[in-house]
């Protein structure tokens, strides 16, 4: 089985074409489905945040055209993305997943949020029967890979999230927030961590609104803002000096003809947006207006490396147990692909011993039980040596980058049947376990 990964984040492709490939929650496990679905795929699981769209997919023999999924899934012409797409398989498709997971890929290295996404991306598409047994093994390795990272290392200690990044921005326009007017446009995670930290800095009145007003009710409630009902957004908009916003909407939900009429009621005073949305809620028309700043989450970078160096000399740190944690789950991936070949090359190879000695009995007529054990023991030993080097090569190649190929080619050498079937598998199970006694 082959792990592929195909995908987009903040450092290979600018906001304006992330947004063109955002999937939202609610759309992750059809997205996953569909590509579970696709040829060549066997399991399949779709990774979309403010930063990063990317599918991830265990295919068999190779197969799984994920770029051929992304044209079709999009109805979009890929070659326009080219440029802005990464790709990888195997080895370096672990070692990438691995990194995501420990935020060692985020915009801000550390921020805690990626892993939340991670984990809630491979719910969703396990309850839509995407997932099988080896993407469940990536994911549960790279859970726990993310948990040591995060424990043995301090590259979570300083970090900052996409909402503080916004927050301090905000500061940096202002100089102080002290009094200043906030509307939070969205009640989810990234509008609780902005509302944290901008009572943090002693912003004045917050408002809140959002599509379901209980939530936007409780997101204000905590805060002590007050909660402004969605619909009335475009009549109340104009009180803040600040709009934080962070909707799940698939377009804009500010254009230039708002941004006018905010203006207008506002006496020509300006107006800050700062849009962390993927897809953009502000469209860059209003940025057109003398009056009204617009700051997209690609605006944040310069806020964020401000405070990154301390941050990467944790994260080579954070490499290292990566890399370490890369080879272990290399090797336990090789151990499950060669416990079925040894189980086939001894039922093989036991199939030619028995119809040898079949044939040897009919020509020697009845036999004592002297002799049938005699026949045994003779016939089993010459297996067993023929045995001794193949499966001693299998588990030497263990180690190596090229197990995969010696696997294939002792499987032609014998002509191996398919080790596919459940009965093999569980056998292939125990002759792992045999091989391995102390492997957990």
């Amino acid at each position: 089985m082959s792990i592929q990964l195909l995908g987009v984040n903040h450092n290979s492709a600018p906001v304006e074409v992330r947004e063109r490939l955002a999937i939202p929650l609610l759309r992750l496990g059809q997205a996953a489905a569909r590509l579970r679905q696709f040829p060549g795929v066997e399991e399949g699981m779709v990774l979309s945040t403010c930063n990063r769209v990317e599918m991830i997919a265990a295919a068999k023999n190779g197969g799984g055209n994920l770029r051929g999924f992304l044209a079709e899934y999009f109805e979009t012409d890929v070659a326009s993305l080219q440029r802005h797409l990464y790709e990888y398989r195997e080895q370096e498709a672990i070692r990438h997943v691995f990194r995501v997971a420990s935020s060692l890929d985020s915009m801000i290295v550390g921020e805690p949020q990626i892993l939340g996404q991670v984990k809630e991306a491979y719910a969703v598409a396990r309850q839509a029967g995407a997932v099988g047994p080896e993407l469940e093994a990536l994911f549960t390795r790279a859970f726990a890979v993310a948990k040591r990272v995060r424990s043995e290392t301090a590259v979570g200690s300083s970090a900052t999230s996409v909402a503080s990044a916004a927050v301090e921005l905000a500061e940096e326009i202002f100089g102080s927030l002290a009094g200043k007017q906030v509307y939070l446009v969205g009640a989810g995670k990234m509008s609780e961590l902005a509302a944290q930290h901008l009572m943090a800095q002693g912003a004045g009145a917050i408002f809140v609104a959002n599509r379901t007003h209980e939530h936007a009710l409780n997101l204000a409630q905590r805060f002590g803002g007050q909660a402004i009902r969605f619909e009335e957004l475009y009549e109340t908009a104009d009180r803040a000096d600040i709009v934080i916003t962070s909707t799940g909407a698939p377009h804009a939900i500010f254009r230039r003809e708002h941004g006018e009429r905010f203006l207008q009621r506002r006496k020509n005073r300006p107006m800050f947006f700062i849009d962390i949305a993927v897809p953009r809620d502000v469209d860059a028309g209003m940025s057109k207006l003398d009056g009204i700043f617009v700051y997209d989450i690609d605006d944040l970078q310069s806020v964020v490396s401000s405070n990154l160096a301390g941050r990467l000399r944790e994260a080579e740190r954070a490499n290292s147990i990566i890399e370490a944690e890369l080879e272990r789950f290399s090797v336990r991936m090789r151990s499950r692909e060669l416990g079925p070949t040894i189980v086939s090359l001894q039922e093989h190879l036991e199939t030619i011993r028995q119809a040898e000695v079949d044939k040897i009995r009919g020509r020697l007529g009845k036999l004592t039980p002297e002799q049938e054990l005699a026949i045994e023991a003779l016939t089993r030993g010459i297996v067993n040596k023929v045995l001794h080097n193949p499966i001693t090569t299998l588990k030497s190649a263990l180690r190596e980058s090229q197990a995969t190929t010696v696997i294939e080619v002792v499987q032609k050498m014998f002509n191996l049947p398919a080790t596919d079937t459940p009965a093999s598998k569980e056998r292939a199970a125990d002759a792992t376990a045999e091989t391995f006694p102390n492997r957990k």
